[in-house]
């Protein structure tokens, strides 16, 4: 008598000893490029790779370097930047204190530049107060952590209000950055586009001994709202 148990057919029928039409279809189509391509395999997985880097940094993350000395000191010529690209995708707005990276394109010139928020679409930005510093919606700004050594906040006095959807932009670097300041006559006022902003500069990667996380600094989140207050 033969006591080996037979299968039965749901055995049979669970049993993954061969891939399925699918599983079959993508191994093939696998195969078949990696014989089209020169190197195989490995070529194959290169694409794969430099696709993936591609589609990260056009809609994630992108790094950017530090082309001059205005965001000094806290950013050195040099000094590579992880730009988040998400960072104002979900209905959120650039802030006052955020390092950003924008299209200059017709308003500062043809290029991507890095500067900090100083005012918002309703602020009223002044420079400068009695003791010297800047005022935002009469709330002056100490920028003494950031500011670079010996700059005063401003050589050039303004008293600006930001139209809705626009960004007033300075270096931390006074003495050596053009921005806003440098174009209130222009078209636009030197005010950036929301719209043009790539994204916020987070995190200072290359060179390694200057990895840092780009901080929001404490002096602008306490600016009050827009609010008709003129200082």
């Amino acid at each position: 008598m033969d006591t080996e148990a037979q299968p039965t057919q749901r055995d049979r029928s669970s049993r993954p000893d061969t891939p399925g039409p699918e599983g079959r279809s993508r191994s093939s189509l696998v195969s078949r490029a990696a014989d089209w391509l020169p190197g195989g395999r490995i070529t194959l997985t290169l694409f794969v790779c430099l696709a993936f880097l591609l589609l990260l940094s056009t809609f994630v993350a992108q790094p950017f370097q530090i082309p001059s000395g205005s965001m000094e000191r806290g950013l050195r010529i040099g000094d590579r930047v992880l730009v988040n690209k998400l960072a104002y995708r979900f209905g959120a707005r650039p802030r006052r204190g955020d390092v950003v990276v924008f299209d200059g394109t017709g308003y500062f010139g043809d290029a991507d530049y890095i500067k900090r928020v100083v005012g918002v679409g309703g602020d009223h930005v002044v420079c400068c107060d009695e003791e010297g510093r800047l005022r935002v919606n009469g709330r002056s700004v100490d920028e003494t952590a950031f500011l670079y050594p010996g700059d005063a906040p401003s050589s050039v006095p303004f008293d600006v209000v930001v139209p809705a959807g626009r960004l007033f932009v300075l270096g931390d670097h006074r003495g050596d950055s053009s921005d806003s300041r440098d174009h209130l006559g222009s078209p636009g006022g030197g005010m950036i586009p929301v719209g043009d902003v790539i994204g916020r500069a987070d995190w200072i990667v290359w060179p390694r001994t200057h990895w840092t996380h780009v901080r929001r600094p404490a002096a602008y989140a306490r600016v009050p709202a827009p609010g008709g207050a003129h200082g």
